[in-house]
């Protein structure tokens, strides 16, 4: 699978990555907190040579394990944390691993909120072999307070029911669906994993609170009338601890058009046991509610759901039937087909 998404524009910032990378998976055993290393996977295959987890991860990509000085032989430039866990914290039982792949003749990319050279006597270690520790979870130096006012052009926002449930892929998958037909778009990436598959972005939960929505406005400025910036979602509205990321994207990016993002069968929020995941309806209903002080003219342009853990059938009778339920095109745009197209339809009507 490949996105086919234009580039960002030069109002994010951007990074030359060294690629391809060996995916690090330290000692993962939730799969939802290894979606950086996925999501690279899915959409910049060609980019990854293989994979690096320590003894105790029970999360694997399928591709093929090997060492850090394995993958220099095979060509691997850098190892990248795939790893986003809660609060991106690098815990010390990682450090030996990093320290093996400079030694390896990889650089070290990182999406976590630690910074690589916090980590003690990694700078010093990639100073003397002449590697670079490159952390993408950082936000452009100046930022704007967001005004408010309308742009020109369109915008379609991925929300969610929670995290980590695919609003990235919906939005690169939209994006493509878009090139496809010939409709001029760009995916706006917002996470770690979205910056490091388009080459640019801003990681918005790594930007001061008071400058959200202005760091949205920046990364989908002014655009031709019929061009789309198809924006990444993050976070959910309903979320305990990340609702604060979601509604500053949301107020910033004045979409025009969301689509929500679900996961059947998850019934709690990742990270927060207790939190029962709220319903599509809920979301639909708040998004709308909250993105009208932007954007007016807001609507649902339809569901997209994560059916990874379902057979073709069960997949297609289930956002069948919820479709007729919701009013809505129910798809899954990985498994694509005429509920995609539908999906794709509705957000253009």
């Amino acid at each position: 699978m490949t996105a086919h998404a234009h580039p960002i524009a030069s109002t994010a910032s951007t990074t030359m990555l060294p690629q391809p990378y060996l995916l690090f998976l330290g000692d993962v055993t939730e799969a939802g907190f290894a979606k950086t290393a996925f999501g690279l996977r899915d959409w910049a295959a060609d980019s990854c040579v293989g994979e690096y987890a320590l003894p105790g991860a029970t999360v694997s990509t399928g591709l093929v394990q090997l060492t850090p000085a394995q993958a220099a032989e095979r060509g691997a430039r850098s190892m990248l944390i795939g790893v986003a866990n809660q609060g991106g914290i690098i815990p010390q039982g990682w450090r030996a691993s990093l320290i093996e792949a400079l030694n390896a003749g990889l650089d070290l990319v990182s999406g976590m909120h630690a910074r690589l050279g916090e980590i003690p006597g990694l700078a010093d270690e990639a100073a003397r072999l002449g590697r670079q520790l490159i952390d993408v979870r950082v936000p452009p130096a100046t930022l704007p307070i967001a005004t408010g006012r309308k742009r020109v052009g369109k915008r379609l926002l991925t929300v969610g029911t929670d995290c980590a449930l695919g609003k990235k892929y919906t939005a690169l998958a939209i994006a493509g669906a878009l090139s496809e037909r010939g409709l001029a778009n760009n995916f706006r990436a917002t996470g770690q994993t979205g910056i490091m598959i388009a080459g640019g972005g801003i990681p918005m939960d790594a930007v001061v609170a008071d400058f959200e929505a202005g760091a949205a406005e920046m990364l989908s400025p002014d655009a031709d009338p019929d061009h789309w910036d198809i924006i990444e979602g993050q976070g959910s509205l309903f979320h305990p601890a990340y609702a604060g990321v979601s509604l500053g994207l949301l107020h910033g990016s004045q979409p025009d058009v969301f689509i929500v993002c679900h996961e059947p069968g998850r019934t709690t929020v990742l990270g927060a046991p207790g939190y029962d995941l709220p319903s599509i309806e809920e979301v639909i209903a708040a998004t709308v509610m909250l993105g009208r002080r932007t954007n007016p003219d807001i609507r649902c342009g339809g569901i997209s759901y994560n059916t990874s853990g379902l057979d073709a059938d069960e997949a297609d009778r289930l956002m069948a039937e919820d479709g007729e339920r919701l009013g809505l095109p129910v798809a899954d745009p990985i498994r694509g087909g005429p509920a995609f197209d539908k999906l794709v339809a509705n957000c253009l009507a």
